[in-house]
């Protein structure tokens, strides 16, 4: 019987269904419950099996339980076709190769079958906590096809997991030199996704309820690191998105924002260098400081000064970018930009209008007038509010001259409103404001609660110009941030934002939060952020050339070399001891080969000796003599020695002629 038709040993089926579950366990926020019925079901059967309780199901069995499987994926993920319908498929053939598993064959199918299950969780969580987590299904898998070895050592689990264990720190130092210098690949496949999970950030269009909802979440955006000092926290405005068209109601982009036209700009000031490691949004915008120059995101500088992608974030991305925050933005716009910054709904909102011209009369031009509405924020009896009032349809009439509470959004709406009406061309940035410094590894993190929104206007000569009315209301948001400028209301928070809160002024606990955070950045920043660009940073410091084919030599020589140790290492050639009878053995056969008596391939010393002796009758006593002696050591363990056994082959050779003589011919 072959090893591929033997049967499943007890220990492999443990450790199977062990891995079962570990596989299974990082896929549950996104299976559907019958798959952990289906699985207990077939654990089960499977028990039911081993002990000899229960027979393997026929095949109409089967093929009932797989069409019900692919039902149940269909009804749960409305087809089966996409990210979410694949990997369940997977793990329901995953699950049901259980019960027709007979042989080694297919035990080692449902372990290859695992391997690759485990691959499938990194499709919807990469982090840190889910890439050490995968090694334990590993290992259990690794256990399970030791397992297979019908071996006295292998008999019980624990000494397999310890086996699997040291195989996959022996295979650490491989992968790392592979993860460095393997050429960084395009993906060769990809799954269309059924449907785009929920993500909370910035979107399209935006009401000022919306980014308020959007202010109580601190789930995390993105990270940014700085080479050199980290710029005041009045300088840190993220740009999203610019929102130019208005409808009454709600902001949003206009189409012109998003052609793929630059904008005139020219560097001015000292620039920023800085790394993001953005969270999954699902809008193609990235977040950057004005104005960037942004590598390794294929992206693209829009005519409104965000920066987009051809494909919206799905998943953690990580880009260079250099911005210079006092540029000069478009000093002279076009006919059509200038157009777009002045649309306002032909109705609504009067007193808002008079309002402006009465501004414009009493300006003496653009600078003046934003001067006079910034300090009418500033001195007016204004709030800053996570709970501001409701408002009716003239819903900047009413907040500026009813309810004055409001947040963010409320004022840079308001404000843009006025500037329009009164011939100012202006738009909305949303983006995010500041960002919380970690010390623990030198980056910022800004999260959705730093969410913001402030106004741009144009100037003839100077271009865009920023300006943040909410500074104007509450300047602790600049320069403290969302958290603690609103003390008062951090019952309004999430749970997330709530704990946030009690952290940070509880030092040992903010400085464990701190350093977990960092430890994901690092994650994040370096072992998934590494790709080609990164690569290619590494080999020309290392050796002087982006052309991988020099460390692809490098690296072939370096595992050459690597193998010869670890060869050295595991067989040591130092420690062996010279097998003395085989020596005289080998002694004996040359001493009958100068007689022309040869070993033939599969000889045994008994076979050989008898042969010999017939072919050399005068010296058959000698050479039948140390075949006894050298079986009787050899095989028999019985007291000869060495001694004894090398005195007898040196008699046999003395009595031998140094040449083959007459005697030696044909038998």
């Amino acid at each position: 019987m072959t090893v591929a038709l033997q049967g499943i040993p007890r220990n492999t089926l443990v450790w199977l269904l062990v891995a079962q579950v570990l596989v299974i366990v990082p896929h549950l926020t996104h299976l559907p419950l019958w798959i952990v019925a289906l699985w207990l079901g077939c654990v089960a059967w499977r028990l039911r099996i081993f002990r000899m309780q229960a027979n393997y199901p026929p095949s109409w069995v089967k093929a009932v339980i797989i069409l019900a499987a692919g039902s149940g994926v269909y009804l749960s993920r409305g087809g089966l076709v996409g990210l979410d319908a694949g990997v369940v498929l997977l793990i329901a053939a995953f699950i049901l190769k259980l019960l027709e598993m007979r042989t080694r064959r297919d035990a080692l199918v449902v372990i290859f079958l695992g391997f690759f299950t485990v691959v499938t969780s990194y499709l919807f969580e990469d982090g840190l906590v889910a890439g050490t987590y995968s090694l334990l299904p590993v290992l259990a898998l690794l256990a399970a096809m030791i397992g297979l070895q019908q071996s006295r050592l292998f008999s019980r689990p624990w000494p397999a997991l310890r086996l699997a264990g040291s195989l996959l720190l022996q295979a650490l130092p491989l992968m790392v030199v592979l993860f460095l210098f393997f050429p960084r690949l395009a993906p060769l496949w990809s799954v269309p996704t059924s449907a785009p999970r929920q993500t909370v950030g910035l979107s399209e269009q935006m009401a000022p309820g919306d980014i308020v909802e959007l202010s109580r979440s601190a789930e995390l955006a993105f990270r940014a690191s700085f080479t050199g000092q980290v710029p005041p926290r009045d300088r840190l405005y993220w740009r999203a998105a610019t929102f130019e068209r208005f409808d009454g109601r709600r902001w949003s982009q206009s189409v012109a924002s998003r052609l793929p036209v630059a904008p005139q700009w020219s560097p001015a000031g000292e620039p920023v260098h800085y790394s993001v490691v953005m969270e999954p949004s699902r809008r193609p915008w990235l977040y950057t400081l004005d104005v960037p120059n942004v590598t390794g995101a294929d992206a693209q500088l829009m005519p409104d000064f965000h920066v987009q992608r051809p494909t919206p974030v799905d998943a953690p991305l990580m880009y260079r970018a250099t911005s210079w925050p006092e540029a000069l933005r478009q000093p002279t716009a076009t006919p059509d930009t200038l157009a777009r910054a002045l649309e306002l709904p032909e109705r609504g909102n009067p007193r808002s209008r008079a309002w402006a011209l009465e501004l414009r009369r009493d300006s003496v031009d653009s600078e003046a007038l934003v001067a006079a509405l910034l300090t009418h924020f500033n001195r007016e009896p204004y709030g800053y509010t996570l709970r501001p009032p409701p408002v009716g349809d003239q819903i900047v009439d009413d907040f500026l001259f009813e309810t004055r509470q409001g947040f963010c959004i409320h004022f840079a709406g308001a404000m843009t409103f006025v500037l329009r009406a009164a011939g100012i061309p202006a738009r909305i940035v949303i983006g995010y404001q500041g960002g919380e410094f970690n010390p623990a590894g030198n980056y910022l993190t800004v999260r959705q609660l730093d969410a913001h929104a402030w106004v741009e206007y144009w100037v003839a000569g100077r271009g865009w110009v920023s300006v943040d009315p909410t500074f104007q209301v509450a300047p602790e948001r600049i320069e403290l941030g969302l958290v603690e400028a609103l003390p008062q209301e951090r019952e309004l928070f999430d749970e997330t934002s709530e704990a946030l809160l009690r952290y940070r002024h509880i030092g040992w606990l903010n400085d464990l939060r701190l350093g977990w955070e960092s430890l994901n950045y690092g994650w994040q920043r370096w072992v998934l952020g590494y790709q080609d660009e990164e690569q290619a940073g590494l080999f020309q410091r290392l050796f002087g050339s982006t052309d991988w084919r020099i460390p692809g030599l490098v690296l072939v020589g370096a595992l050459a070399v690597g193998l010869a140790i670890l060869a050295l290492l595991l067989l040591k050639p130092w420690r062996r001891e010279k097998d003395v009878q085989l020596a005289l053995y080998q002694s004996f056969e040359q001493a009958l080969a100068r007689q022309g008596v040869r070993r033939q391939p599969g000889e045994g010393p008994q076979a050989f000796a008898a042969r010999a002796a017939r072919r050399l009758p005068e010296h058959a006593d000698g050479i039948l003599a140390f075949a006894r002696c050298y079986e009787a050591a050899r095989y028999a363990d019985a007291p000869v020695s060495a001694r004894e056994l090398a005195a007898s082959v040196k008699r046999l050779r003395r009595e031998l002629p140094w040449r083959k003589g007459r005697s030696t011919l044909a038998e």
